[in-house]
Formats: C-alpha cells, structure tokens, sequence
C-alpha cells in the first residue's frame, strides 16, 4: 500500500512515520520544512518532502506524483488560543487546506484519514461515544468540525479518527507536551497551577498511532473514538508525573479553569468511550502508570 501522511513534524505524524517505515507499506511523508527527527533512514520506500499545505499547487503536484492508495491527513492548526486569535489562519489550515487535500486524494482515488479531536463536543456530558451529537464551544473544534462535514460529503473513501489530549516522548523533534511542561517547572522547583476541573481521556501517543495503522490496514470507514482509557483531570495528571518522578507534588495546585484568562473556551468534560476501536480495530491502549516508563526510562 502507498500511504501518504501529513504534518511528519508534529507528534502524531513523527510517531506514525516512525512506525509505518518499519512495514512493507511505500511511505511518503510530508511536512513543513526539513524533517525535525534525526532517528529515522530515508530510502526508496521510505521517503519525506517538503509541503506547504496552504498552497494548493504543492498539494496537487506531490499528491499526484505519488498517487497514495491512503492518505492519513495529520497535519492541523492545534493551539486553541491562537485558533480562536487568528481564525482566519486556523479556517485557511483546518479547513481550507483539508479541502484541497481532498479534492487531490479524489483524483487519485485515495482513502482518507482524518485525524480529529475531543473538541467537536460541547464537554457537557463527556466522555463520549462516536454517535453522540458534537457542538463544539471553541473555533479549533468547530474548525475540525467543519473538515469532518466536508469529508463526509465526498465522494471519498473516508475514516475520522477523533482523539483526546496527547502526550509522549516527543524530544527527538524538539517538541513539548504536557507531561514535559510539569516535569520541566518541577525540576526548576517552580509552582505551577493545573486545572482540576476538566476531565479527559489522555492518549499516548505511540498507542494512537498504531490505532490509525490497524485502521488504514483493515481499510476501516466511518468515525472512530481512540484515546486512552483512563479518565484523568490534568491536575491528575501532574500528581501522577511528579510522583513518579519522585518530584515535589506540593509544587502542584489545583484549580479551576475559571481563575485563567484565555481567548478559547475547553470544554469541561471530554474524553472517549473506546469500546468500537476496541472491538473492531483490537485497540487497547496502555495505563497512564505505565505509559510515564516508556517516556521517562
């Protein structure tokens, strides 16, 4: 299979790039700029390029040179506050570009794979199943939102995959999450105030990534959930790093999302019920516990 996956650069799309060279797929990655991992080797069957997914013509020409069987479309404008800052920008990447990317995908006749979020909820009444009706609360979800009824209404062979709050080991390509940012303020002994009235399902992820490879390789359709199982607040979260790192918890407060000032509003309770990815794709994603060993050790 010919896969071509976009935004190699970000966490997901290093992670899926990493683990999709070691198959017999043909792999072309794309990203902005030169490709940030130093750990992988490009060869024939392998390969990365350079993509401004803002300029339709590169779309086109890279698109139509490879001819992908799948596309896995990673690629997106993340940050919620500069989403809701520059929504003009964030409607150019999230929705525009996932447009041109598909109209490409359809002239070659490619399966696509959309990478989505926790946040086309409303975070009323989380955690949530695939069928239950979105109602995003920030212009970052209902940006995403507005790619997934784009894709939708193609003519495309086409598969959604919503996740929820990512974290991994994410040095190698100089990027920060989460679980980095406490260790990091901890190690400097700053405090630091974490949100203890939200609540989500985090993903790790390495987990999330082999979740889209089974679902490209059983060339799965529709919407699915995958996420990590665990139902953590970040506050949690924090607690279970510094402890594990045998760091000081006391630096930790909690509180509520109220006493910060931020253009986007979170939703309060996202998270996932994973039971389809389970039983179709055979998801099983490991405990958070267990997940800090792999970044950490």
């Amino acid at each position: 299979m010919k896969i071509l996956i976009t935004g190699a650069n970000g966490m997901l799309g290093s992670m899926l790039t990493e683990m999709l060279f070691k198959t017999e797929h043909q792999i072309l990655a794309t990203g902005r700029g030169e490709f940030r991992s130093n750990q992988l080797t490009f060869n024939e069957k392998n390969r990365y390029t350079t993509l401004d997914i803002l300029k339709p013509q590169e779309i086109e020409e890279v698109i139509g040179n490879f001819r992908p069987d799948t596309i896995i479309h990673a690629a997106a404008m993340t940050q919620v506050d500069e989403c809701e800052q520059d929504k003009e920008l964030c409607s150019r990447i999230n929705i525009a570009a996932s447009k041109d990317i598909m109209v490409a995908a359809q002239k070659c006749g490619s399966s696509f794979y959309y990478i989505s979020t926790d946040f086309v909820f409303n975070g009323e009444d989380g955690p949530y199943a695939e069928t239950d009706k979105t109602g995003p609360v920030n212009f970052y979800g209902e940006s995403k939102l507005q790619a997934e009824e784009a894709l939708k209404a193609s003519d495309l062979r086409w598969c959604i995959i919503r996740t929820v709050l990512l974290y991994g080991k994410t040095d190698h390509i100089k990027r920060s999450n989460f679980i980095y940012w406490v260790r990091d303020n901890l190690l400097a002994h700053n405090p630091i105030k974490v949100v203890n009235d939200q609540i989500r399902t985090p993903t790790f992820i390495p987990d999330l990534a082999k979740g889209i490879i089974k679902a490209v390789e059983m060339q799965a359709k529709g919407i699915y959930h995958i996420s990590g199982d665990d139902v953590l607040t970040p506050y949690e979260m924090a607690i279970e790093v510094a402890d594990y790192l045998n760091l000081d918890n006391n630096l930790i407060t909690a509180v509520n999302a109220s006493i910060f000032t931020q253009p986007g509003k979170r939703p309060q309770k996202t998270g996932f019920h994973i039971n389809k990815a389970s039983k179709e794709l055979d998801y099983q994603p490991i405990k958070f516990k267990l997940a800090l060993k792999f970044i950490f050790e």
